[in-house]
Order: structure tokens, then C-alpha cells, then sequence
């Protein structure tokens, strides 16, 4: 009996094990190709330049910035040029800005971060929840934690279609991607669980509103743009259209109409690489840019949302991979339609980070930001470790039923030796 009971803890503890070794050997890349030694920025450089330019469509802008200075720039369009200077939709990327003017706010004492937000909104309340909306702080909307269950997502309004005011769009979107409730409403506890919500950076954006007095755009510009030097960003299309915007392409690279948006501060932020390379340059360690608070970017780079026991979230960024010198890879990305994606991902320690602006490239953006990761710290990030889980889960039950099959042959071996031998 006693050997029959170390045999099934010997099996259980080989299953955490095999676990174990599937899910460091996938988070250390080792399986993927050798990204190349991370001193040979030019190589790295020149490999995603070539593929850019391989996709053959759409239009794109590449930075490539190391220790905090531009080391290379790479544009391509199948339309009009694009330049450093050409204004892009930022799609999600935009909350990253976004987080940017919420926490000035509380900087400038004007909100607290853990009190309810519905002490500051006048225009429009929370459906009651099983839950109580007195745990949704600005602090967990800022980290996907406030437990909203919308799914958002939004696929934007075509030109000539009135689009929702923000109150409506907060009731039900009218706009949502494909599998999103599209209602901003606490469907989990607060605190408990991290869970993507575009609708609560439609709050967000309500939020700053309701306490600046002012509309979003304008107190965006005067607070957080300007300021930060990215004198040409906006989050109005037509004063990005006249501008100077990156032609839209669709996932086949055909022209497409940009779309316009009711959360304006989740999805529709048009900048520039020359604006977005200012906005990271501000966040890095040793910047001393008087337009962000001190310990801000610190602040943002903490941990405040886990998925699969990893911390992936912090105050309006991701947090992509442990950095090599400690601390985290932080940034955001972006899609929106038709085929818009960017990535924008930062070592806030060592000053190095890359940019990736596109439209009529699927896919393009995130897998460059990974492959950066991966070059730069050795480890795949979060956003690919998602689409990994369905081979991490093949693996994990392949190991364990080789274990437990093992297991049960040498139970049967045990109790057939252990039982009485017939005359």
C-alpha cells in the first residue's frame, strides 16, 4: 500500500513538472528560431524592414529606438507617402494616451484612483449590479480589473453615419466587434478578475469630461499633447484628415474610409511616429519631461492585472515581459477596422523600444512588437502566449496522459506481483 501511494505522488508530481518545464520552455522561446544576439541592433533593424517590405501592400511606419535614440525609420505606402510625420489611427494604442490624461487628473488632486467613479458623473450611472458598482474605480478601468463585462471592441461609425453619443454608446454600443456584449455594466466583482473593457475607457473618457468640464479632445490637447511636444496627435478624424493621414487600406490592400468613434479615448487617437517616439522618450527612466508628474510612468508600469498567474497589466499598458534589467516591457496595440494595427512597446530602463503604425497588413504590427520582445529580453511575450494556448494545451495533455499511462502500468505491475500466486 505505502509503495502504491508514493507511485501516485511520484506521478502527480512528474505532472507538475512536465507543467512546469511546457510553460517556462514556451514563455523562453524554445522552439522558436534564435532571434539573433540582441548587440546586432542593425541586423534586427534590417530583418523587419525586409519584412515590411515583403507584405507588398498597405502602408506602414517602422522606429526602431535604441537607448532612447532613434536608430533606424522604415516607411512604405501602396498609396500616397507616408513620412515620419504622417498621422496614423492608433486604434487601442489610444488608451495608452488616454491612461496618460486620467492620472494627471489625480496628480493635479482632482480625482482619487480608488474612490467610486460614480461620485464624479453627473450625465450617466452604471446599471445596478448583483456585484455594486462601488468597487469600479478609476484605477481598476485604467487595468481592465473593474470587473466590466462589455467585451469592447468597437469597429467605429462609416462616413455619413451618425455616430452614438457617449452616453448611448455606454448603455449598448451600436458598434461592437464581432462577440462583444457592447453593454458597459459590472458583470464580475471588482478586483477579482482581469477582464478587456473598451467600455471602460468609454467611462474614462466620461470621467475626464464630467471632472475637466471640457470635451475629451480639447482637454486631451491642452493636458497631455501639447504639453508632450506631439503638437500634430488628435483624437478628431476630420482635424487628422487635414492633417495629413496615412491612406487606409483593407486586409487585401484595397483603399478603405477611416471610421469615426464614440469612445473616442479607447480607439481614435491619430498620431504620428515622430509624436509617438516623443510620448515614449517621456516614459523612460531618467526623463526629467516636466508634462508627466514625477513617478508617474513608474506608476503605470506596476502590476495591477494577472491572467494565467502572470501580471499583464498595469495602469492603462501592458506589461509584456519581465525587461532584462528588471522591471517590465510595457506598451499597447492596437486593431481596428478594417486591417488598422499598431504596436508601440517600451524597456522604460535601457531606453529601447520599438514602434510599428500599419494599415493593409494584418498582423504585421503585433508580430514585429514580438519578435522585438523576444530579441530584446528572451522571452516570448504575453500577447503570443495566448495564441500559443491551444499547443500548450495539446502538449500539457499529451505529457500527462504518458504520466498517468506509466503511472497505471506500474500499479498493475505492483498488483500483480503483490497478489497471491495460484497453485
Amino acid at each position: 500500500m505505502r509503495s502504491l501511494s508514493l507511485l501516485i505522488l511520484a506521478a502527480l508530481l512528474a505532472m507538475a513538472i512536465w507543467t512546469a518545464l511546457v510553460v517556462t520552455g514556451a514563455r523562453h522561446g524554445w522552439l522558436r528560431a534564435d532571434p539573433g544576439p540582441r548587440e546586432d541592433v542593425a541586423s534586427f533593424f534590417s530583418t523587419s524592414a525586409a519584412a515590411i517590405d515583403a507584405a507588398e501592400q498597405g502602408a506602414v511606419a517602422f522606429m526602431l529606438i535604441e537607448k532612447g535614440e532613434d536608430f533606424g525609420e522604415h516607411y512604405v505606402s501602396a498609396g500616397a507617402p507616408v513620412t515620419r510625420d504622417t498621422l496614423f489611427q492608433l486604434a487601442s494604442l489610444s488608451k495608452w494616451v488616454t491612461a496618460l490624461g486620467v492620472l494627471k487628473l489625480a496628480a493635479d488632486g482632482r480625482l482619487d484612483l480608488d474612490a467610486p467613479v460614480s461620485r464624479y458623473l453627473t450625465r450617466w450611472q452604471l446599471p445596478e449590479s448583483k456585484f455594486g458598482n462601488e468597487g469600479v474605480t478609476a484605477r481598476r478601468l485604467l487595468s481592465h480589473t473593474a470587473g466590466l463585462t462589455d467585451g469592447l471592441g468597437y469597429m467605429g461609425f462609416e462616413p455619413g453615419t451618425p455616430v452614438q453619443t457617449l452616453e448611448a454608446s455606454l448603455t449598448e454600443a451600436a458598434d461592437p466587434m464581432p462577440g462583444a456584449d457592447g453593454r458597459t455594466r459590472v458583470g464580475l466583482a471588482p478586483g477579482t478578475a482581469w477582464s478587456y473593457s473598451g467600455g471602460g475607457y468609454a467611462l474614462l473618457q466620461l470621467l475626464i469630461e464630467e471632472i475637466a468640464g471640457e470635451p475629451f479632445d480639447i482637454y486631451m490637447k491642452r493636458a497631455v499633447l501639447d504639453p508632450l511636444g506631439m503638437s500634430s496627435a488628435t483624437f478628431d478624424l476630420a482635424s487628422a484628415e487635414a492633417a495629413g493621414l496615412a491612406p487606409c487600406f483593407d486586409a487585401d490592400g484595397a483603399p478603405c474610409a477611416y471610421r469615426s468613434f464614440a469612445a473616442a479615448s479607447a480607439a481614435s487617437l491619430h498620431a504620428s511616429a515622430a509624436d509617438l517616439v516623443r510620448f515614449l522618450e517621456a516614459q523612460m527612466e531618467g526623463a526629467r519631461d516636466p508634462a508627466l508628474p514625477p513617478g508617474l510612468a513608474a506608476a503605470m508600469s506596476a502590476p495591477h492585472g494577472s491572467q494565467f498567474g502572470l501580471p499583464i497589466w498595469g495602469l492603462g499598458v501592458m506589461l509584456y515581459s519581465e525587461a532584462p534589467g528588471g522591471g517590465y516591457i510595457i506598451g499597447h496595440e492596437g486593431m481596428n477596422f478594417a486591417a488598422i494595427e499598431t504596436t508601440a512597446r517600451l524597456d522604460p530602463a535601457t531606453g529601447d523600444g520599438i514602434l510599428v503604425l500599419a494599415t493593409g497588413n494584418p498582423g504585421l504590427a503585433a508580430m514585429l512588437g514580438g519578435e522585438w520582445v523576444y530579441w530584446h529580453a528572451g522571452r516570448v511575450d504575453v500577447r503570443q502566449i495566448d495564441g500559443m494556448i491551444p499547443a500548450l494545451g495539446l502538449a500539457l495533455l499529451i505529457g500527462w496522459a504518458v504520466i498517468l499511462v506509466l503511472a497505471a502500468l506500474a500499479i498493475w505491475k505492483i498488483r500483480r506481483s503483490e497478489s497471491p500466486k495460484s497453485a
